[in-house]
């Protein structure tokens, strides 16, 4: 396993929970209909080595996914860090999730300064060649996407509000809901048609509430089973009755009819 590290010691990272819920929504939406589970790799404010003459240069983005490479390294191990003369397989696409120290970056907006890295765009969209690059402001709820073309990103004109990836078989589009007790506008996952890719306490709860569902369902038709054999109980009494009834008025017509007789009446001539 590579020993790079997972972060420069000598770089301030402030925490912030609203990156660490967006990027776990990110992740556990992504489900792309062309590429099994053990396929994906996703990676969360996690570095990428691009150059291995240079191995304090790296990038390190909010999230991004990795396709038809092995989720564990070599089959077994969990990832410090992403480096890319080892995987072979570059990012297929990043989110950046804006901030005001790292907008012009990010926004591509800066220019290499000599003896510096590359920024940020050029290690993207020239060296590691990420197919779509998405970033997301909260402040001012601002989704914006690109396309690779070339060698240079050319920004994707969202139809309604969400970025179609075909290859993927997916979309990601804006989400107003509640995500581990937060209430706001959430960039996730959808099918390619716009359906919601639910979280797996999504899945539990609309699973649980098919359950009690089904229940009632159960429940309301043990009762009407309940009430169709009371009916048929009372139906059946109702008839017995009737049958009784009968009996009794055929009886007396025979006993009047004999007394009738008797009496030396015949019965019928009575009409």
């Amino acid at each position: 396993m590579y020993d790079l590290p997972s972060e420069d010691p000598e770089e301030i990272r402030m925490p912030d929970e609203y990156h660490e819920l967006q990027s776990m929504l990110l992740r556990v939406t992504f489900r792309p209909g062309t590429f099994p589970g053990e396929q994906l790799f996703v990676g969360t404010d996690l570095n990428i080595y691009y150059d291995r003459h240079h191995l304090n240069w790296y990038k390190r983005p909010d999230w991004f996914a990795v396709v038809g490479v092995e989720r564990l390294y070599e089959g077994h191990d969990s990832r410090d860090s992403y480096v890319m003369w080892q995987e072979l397989v570059s990012p297929f696409v990043i989110v950046e999730l804006l901030s005001p120290s790292t907008e012009n970056e990010d926004l591509g907006r800066t220019v290499r300064q000599p003896g510096n890295p590359p920024t940020k765009w050029e290690v993207y969209s020239q060296i590691l060649r990420v197919p779509y690059y998405v970033v997301f402001s909260r402040l001012n709820n601002e989704f914006q996407a690109f396309h690779l073309v070339g060698a240079r990103y050319q920004p994707v004109s969202l139809s309604n509000g969400r970025l179609l990836i075909r290859e993927l078989e997916l979309s990601l589009n804006l989400w107003r809901g509640t995500y581990e007790g937060l209430n706001r506008l959430w960039l996730r996952w959808f099918t390619a048609d716009g359906q919601l890719i639910l979280t797996p306490n999504e899945e539990a709860a609309a699973a649980a509430q098919l359950a009690t569902e089904a229940d009632r369902r159960a429940t309301e038709a043990d009762r009407r089973a309940t009430e169709a054999d009371r009916r048929a109980t009372e139906a059946d009494r109702r008839a017995a009755e009737a049958d009784r009834r009968l009996q009794e008025a055929q009886q007396q017509a025979e006993l009047l009819a004999a007394k009738l007789r008797e009496l030396n009446i015949d019965p019928n001539s009575l009409g």
